[in-house]
């Protein structure tokens, strides 16, 4: 009989601005992202080499981004995953906000 891996857990984990995909436990991912004027803007996600393949990063995204769209803010995609992921769900279209040249400054002077 063969034992079945539990579904991937996604968790927000606030204090440290990121979500989180868990496999069994262990960390498999993450997205990272600084919030600004009602805006969530990713700029980073990975998926660890180890755990490649499985399609974790759009499990993971799609969580992030229901959640996101749950608490009532926009999305802001400088991350190059999340913005290739929103050009295939357009579901997200009506709460996406374009990068500008400012908020990559902003993140960039690292200002809260």
């Amino acid at each position: 009989m063969t034992q079945n891996a539990a579904a991937p857990v996604v968790q927000h984990i606030g204090e440290r601005h990121r979500y989180a995909i868990l496999v069994d436990g262990a960390t498999a991912g993450f997205t990272v992202y600084r919030d600004r004027d009602g805006q969530r803007v990713f700029y980073h996600t990975e998926i660890d080499d180890a755990f490649a393949g499985r399609g974790l990063a759009s499990v993971l995204v799609t969580e992030a981004l229901d959640d996101v769209r749950d608490s009532g803010l926009r999305i802001v995609p400088v991350c190059p995953y999340v913005a290739k992921y929103l050009k295939k769900h357009e579901e997200f279209a009506g709460i996406t906000d374009p990068v500008t040249p400012e908020i990559l400054q902003w993140l960039k002077d690292g200002r809260p």
